[in-house]
């Protein structure tokens, strides 16, 4: 008998928490329960408003031609895997990615490719000679300033 009180007090207490966090008025459980359904669907169109802000205040295709790719850098046991993607194709950026591997001192032991409708690099490096000063920050950096730099000889031309 003592653990069906203990239920009943314990569903008191939750109606009580949703009454409160839905600041329902009510304090018996049908009106409770009814308010809160309706808080949820009021919750749910100020989603689908700010969905719908966020759709329509997105980059132009313009904006996108302007942005730099994507970098991500995890780091591992001895290196490190790197992740660049853009949405449009950069010719020539992999050869300044691989040049700037080559500075840090980093040994490429397995890469997929794309150049076709976008760029995507997906590397994994070694440090060579246990380079200890080399981390993923150091490599993120030195991956956007060749992306930078690829992208102002693009811009002369």
């Amino acid at each position: 008998m003592g653990s069906k009180e203990q239920q009943k007090a314990l569903l008191n207490q939750q109606l009580e928490q949703l009454g409160s966090i839905t600041n329902s008025p009510s304090v018996n459980k049908t009106s409770i329960i009814a308010h809160a359904s309706k808080y949820i669907e009021e919750l749910k169109e100020r989603i689908d408003k700010l969905n719908e802000d966020v759709s329509t205040s997105q980059p132009s295709h313009h904006d996108h031609e302007d942005a730099l790719p994507e970098v991500t850098v995890e780091t591992l046991e001895k290196g490190f895997i790197i992740n660049v993607f853009s949405e449009k194709n950069c010719p020539g950026l992999l050869v300044s990615i691989l040049e700037v591997f080559e500075e840090l001192g980093l040994e490429l032991l397995d890469a997929r490719v794309s150049c076709s409708d976008c760029f995507r690099l997906e590397a994994v490096s070694d440090k060579e000679g246990e380079i200890e000063c080399v981390d993923a920050q150091m490599v993120k950096q030195a991956v956007l300033e060749a992306i930078r730099n690829w992208k102002q000889r693009n811009q002369q031309v």
